[in-house]
């Protein structure tokens, strides 16, 4: 069976995913055959792979690895769609079942498909990178937990427990943490992290030292702040800082934007905002209504705050205005739920669509190619040969009158300022934002991994962490 290394955290945004993905990315560079494997996630950013949908983060970390993503790193992701709604994806398709149930009935459901593919993965890899969720002392849900103590066990996995030093309290989520652990979970507790650190290094002392005197624990690393280039898990962080120059893109941050961890790419040539009132869109030379994970929803919070009117009357001065699946469903004219999935509304009448919600969820990698006939303000991405993309929606969109077809297939039509693509991936890709913006990111994916890799293993005890592997 593989070896196992875990990354647990103090909190949720300590930085598990970020020092997750360095450690695939530094034992695939030693030869090691390493997968990564979160038992359970809770995120709208979501990518295709072998099997369905799995977290971006997982995603992320299979690349870091240069290996196949596929379903079994990511076997359950929770997908909010309200305050108190989520939609359960198991092994890569939602199950409309279990999303049903409350949530301390689901474990018994989904604990066989994690440790199911857990199995699978331990026998098929030399190393499994596992990651937590939270913290593994949320001692209200322990009796549900799936993600934290009870996957460390079944892979019987070395933990590094990293905390958030900028935050403050770094020291105190640690010990607390381990003060709250059982003894069997403190354990596999194999070293310290902190993580985020800016300032001087010569203030840490003595507390390092006092915390290993407590806890028998050793610090293993202290990671810097990383402009790491990378996209959030949540894609929810504020955007990169850009030059005074640079074209300003605003991005509606409704309350459950999905899939916007395909804009960090944008960053590198734009000014991205995300918006979330009218005068967020002044200035902007472009406007992007991204993805949704419920639709209607997300349309009533336009109507609220005024941004439906400001979209409106953006398109009618002719200023460009992109929307991307869920978004591209709000441009058009009716929204019909028949399967009880999202909910029925009026779009904002931008496009002559129909959409109509089915229960099989659309989750597949597609081939993305811009028409060659395309007008103005898009006739600079005629003929862009995109490359692979990816569909995940209930809905299904369809003209009620002649559109333009920008993507053949019907994955999207362009109207005067308005360009409507229901697959993701477009506006991640060199070309097209070379074509928008004059320029393509500097910076690829891969490039980005390795430059993460290096500053987080640079900083940590790496001998300390592959000896772990023999334990």
């Amino acid at each position: 069976m593989a070896a196992a290394l875990m990354v647990q955290g103090t909190s949720s945004w300590a930085g598990k995913s970020l020092i997750a993905t360095a450690l695939c990315r530094h034992f695939a560079r030693l030869g090691v055959r390493v997968a990564p494997f979160k038992a359970q996630n809770m995120s709208n950013n979501a990518r295709v792979v072998a099997g369905g949908e799995i977290g971006v983060a997982q995603y992320l970390q299979a690349r870091a690895a240069g290996v196949e993503p596929d379903t079994r790193m990511n076997p359950v992701l929770v997908k909010p769609e309200d305050e108190t709604q989520s939609q359960v994806v198991l092994q890569g398709r939602a199950s409309a079942e279990i999303s049903a149930l409350p949530w301390r009935e689901r474990a018994p459901r989904l604990w066989p498909a994690i440790s199911q593919s857990l199995d699978s993965l331990l026998a098929e890899y030399d190393l499994i990178v596992l990651e937590g969720a939270g913290s593994p002392a949320e001692i209200n849900l322990s009796d549900c937990d799936l993600t934290n103590s009870r996957a460390a066990a079944a892979a019987d996995a070395a933990v590094l427990l990293v905390s958030d030093i900028d935050r403050g309290g770094a020291f105190a989520h640690l010990y607390g943490t381990w003060g709250l652990l059982g003894p069997a979970e403190r354990e596999r507790i194999a070293g310290f992290v902190l993580n985020k650190f800016r300032g001087d290094p010569a203030l840490l002392p003595p507390a390092p030292e006092r915390l290993a005197e407590l806890t028998g624990i050793d610090c293993l690393g202290v990671v810097p702040w990383i402009e790491h280039g990378l996209p959030d898990e949540d894609g929810a962080a504020p955007p990169a800082a850009a030059a005074d120059d640079a074209p300003v893109v605003a991005v509606i941050r409704y309350p459950f934007a999905s899939n916007l961890d395909e804009f960090k790419a944008m960053e590198q040539v734009a000014s991205v905002r995300w918006a979330r009132r009218p005068v967020d869109l002044d200035g902007a030379a472009l406007v992007v209504l991204p993805g949704s994970k419920h639709v209607a929803d997300d349309l009533a919070w336009l109507r609220s705050t005024g941004l439906d009117r400001a979209v409106l009357s953006r398109v009618r001065d002719g200023e460009p205005t992109i929307g991307i699946c869920g978004g591209l469903q709000m441009l058009g004219e009716e929204l019909r739920d028949e399967a009880g999935v999202d909910g029925d509304a009026r779009g904002l009448g931008l496009l002559p669509l129909r959409t109509v919600f089915r229960a099989e969820k659309v989750a597949r990698p597609v081939e993305l190619r811009f028409a060659g006939d395309l007008e103005e303000p898009w006739a600079r991405l005629a003929g862009i040969e995109v490359g692979a993309g990816y569909e995940i929606r209930h809905g299904r969109s369809e003209p009620l009158a002649p559109l333009r077809e920008a993507i053949p297939g019907g994955l999207g039509w362009a109207e005067g300022p308005l360009l409507a693509l229901s697959a993701h991936g477009a506006l991640e890709s060199p070309q097209v934002l070379a074509a928008l913006f004059g320029s393509p990111p500097a910076r690829s994916l891969e490039e980005a991994l390795d430059e993460m890799t290096d500053a987080v293993m640079g900083a940590l005890d790496a001998a300390a962490i592959e000896s772990l592997l023999a334990r």
